[in-house]
This record gives structure tokens, C-alpha cells and sequence, in this order.
């Protein structure tokens, strides 16, 4: 526990900096980005998909998909961003792996409190918030972050031009995670595709929390509790049997 605090500790002062500035940061990116949302569809549309304000619609589907987004790309980094300590005996992959998960985990619930507080009290709204619900989206958001950031970090090692290759290909899961929309409005056969994609499901659960009236039922967190699972174990083995190798290269 000394060694994940220390590696914590390090963690805060190197990616947030030593003032408050870089946690405002954290905050103020999702919320540009839910602003410049909400300008923008409020001009060519009447009213959001579900209830009547564009910026909480927007905010249930930008803030999971970017913590999502944020917490894969740290633990996919960890051991990269470690390494010179991975060579002290009492410091293991691990260590780094739950330094990263824990530190960026209370950053994102931190964004996603703030932020959705200062939405509802600016725009006066009237919200029934299932906080259980809104906390098992979270939860599988921290789950599936985990597991595929893990098993990425042993893949970026093994081929260098994976990593450039997952940029590309997560490039457009804003548009294919229904962030921007609701799975029921998908026509067939595209819905039943979009499906298999688990951050279809962690929005999905997200939103079902926020809106008292939106009933998510295709959400499966079986499904993404699953791939978290089995992405986890994989990259833990791997990283068990090379990450010495990792840390000499």
C-alpha cells in the first residue's frame, strides 16, 4: 500500500501539477465540449432525444465515454510512465497499474460530480437522479477502462504500431457508442450491431440513471463486466510472463 501511494502521489504531481490548475483542467474539457454540444444541437434541433435540456443529454453520454477514454489511456501507459521504477524490487507492474487505475478513477468521479451539479444548479432542473444506477454505469465504465487498458498495455509493447492503430480505430467510437444519440433511435440492422459494443451499454446505464423515465433495457452488464474480466486476465498474464523484458528494452 506505501508503494501505490508513493506511485499516487507521483502520479498527481507529474499529470496534474503541484496547483489546482490542472485538476480545473480536467473539468473544463468536458465541459467545453458539452457547451460547444449543446450550441450546436440546440441550433438545428428542437429538443434532445430524451427530456428537454440538450446539455444534462449530452453530459450522461460525454462524461462516462471520456473517463472511459481517460482511464484506458493511463493504464494502458502505466508501465511506460513507470518504468525506471519497475527496476526497484518492492515495485511491481501491478503497483503502477492500480496507482493509475485509483488516481484517474477519483479524477473522472470528481469531473463527473462537478460537472453534472453545475448543470443541473445553472439550469434550474427538476432531476429524479438512481444514483445505484448511475453508480453501476460508473462502475462498469471503471471496469471495462481497466481491463482493456491493461491487456493494451502489453499489446503497445509487443507492436508499436498497435497503439497507432487503436488511435485510429477508437477515433470514431463517439459516433458508435450513442453518445450523441440513443440506442433505441438506431435503425435495424445497424442497432443490433451496435450492440456488441460495450460502451454502447455503460452510456446506455449512465443515462438510464440520469433520466427517471429512459429504460435501458438492452443494457447488459453481464456483457461488459465479461470483456472487463477477460481483457484483465489476459493482460495480467501476459504482463506476468514479459513485463521484465518490457522494463529492459
Amino acid at each position: 500500500m506505501r508503494t501505490i501511494l508513493a506511485l499516487l502521489m507521483r502520479e498527481m504531481s507529474t499529470t496534474y501539477g503541484r496547483s489546482i490548475i490542472g485538476y480545473l483542467w480536467a473539468i473544463l474539457e468536458p465541459a467545453a465540449g458539452i457547451m460547444l454540444l449543446t450550441f450546436v444541437f440546440s441550433l438545428a434541433l428542437r429538443s434532445p432525444p430524451i427530456g428537454t435540456n440538450f446539455a444534462i443529454f449530452y453530459a450522461s453520454g460525454m462524461l462516462p465515454f471520456m473517463a472511459w477514454m481517460s482511464i484506458h489511456q493511463r493504464v494502458a501507459t502505466a508501465i511506460r510512465f513507470s518504468k525506471p521504477l519497475l527496476f526497484y524490487p518492492g515495485v511491481t507492474y501491478l503497483d503502477a497499474i492500480v496507482a493509475r487505475v485509483l488516481l484517474n478513477a477519483i479524477t473522472q468521479l470528481m469531473v463527473f460530480l462537478v460537472v453534472m451539479s453545475g448543470i443541473i444548479v445553472f439550469y434550474d432542473l427538476d432531476m429524479i437522479l438512481d444514483i445505484p444506477a448511475i453508480a453501476l454505469g460508473l462502475l462498469m465504465t471503471l471496469a471495462l477502462a481497466t481491463g482493456m487498458g491493461t491487456l493494451n498495455c502489453y499489446l503497445m509493447w509487443v507492436s508499436p504500431t498497435w497503439e497507432k492503430i487503436w488511435g485510429v480505430l477508437t477515433r470514431p467510437l463517439v459516433l458508435l457508442s450513442c453518445v450523441l444519440f440513443t440506442f433505441d433511435t438506431v435503425p435495424q440492422p445497424y442497432q443490433n450491431w451496435l450492440w456488441w459494443n460495450p460502451l454502447v451499454h455503460l452510456v446506455g446505464q449512465t443515462r438510464q440513471g440520469v433520466f427517471a423515465t429512459y429504460d435501458a433495457t438492452y443494457v447488459s452488464p453481464l456483457y461488459v463486466f465479461g470483456i472487463s474480466l477477460i481483457t484483465f486476465c489476459l493482460g495480467l498474464i501476459f504482463l506476468n510472463s514479459h513485463y521484465r523484458d518490457m522494463i529492459n528494452d
